[in-house]
């Protein structure tokens, strides 16, 4: 079995991750399960290079995957699915999408965070009221 290719971020912050709205991305993803796609912009100074990286693995049936560090230190990857390179006034950037099988957890965990957040608001509010 051949490698698959592998972008990995070598410094840098965590890649933000959000919800792939697009609808070819669920047609490219398909398969005998639902998978959680995601869309990730990252800064690059090689974007070109990088998207021909994963061309050549796909035209050869390779994968190729995205390999980053978590904010916890841990290494991760995510199953590549399409990419492109772009320009913004501060360079290069490289659009990624990504099969991302953690996104459910991570979104259930950014809301659960947002849902004790209410909580809290809630409950310093009946603290100034008197009765």
């Amino acid at each position: 079995m051949t490698e698959p290719a592998k972008i990995t971020i070598v410094e840098g912050p965590p890649p933000r991750f959000e919800p792939a709205t697009d609808s070819w991305v669920a047609a490219v993803s398909e398969g005998p399960r639902i998978h959680h796609s995601a869309r990730c912009l990252l800064r690059t100074m090689n974007g070109a290079q990088l998207v021909e990286r994963c061309r050549e693995a796909w035209c050869e049936g390779r994968e190729a995957y995205l390999e980053y560090r978590t904010t916890s230190g841990l290494t991760e990857e995510a199953l590549i699915v399409a990419a492109r390179t772009g320009k913004v006034d501060a360079g290069q950037v490289l659009h990624l999408w990504l099969r991302l099988d953690r996104m459910a957890e991570m979104l259930e965990e950014a809301t659960a965070g947002r849902d004790e957040d209410l909580e809290d608001d809630a409950d310093g509010e009946d603290e100034g009221e008197d009765s």
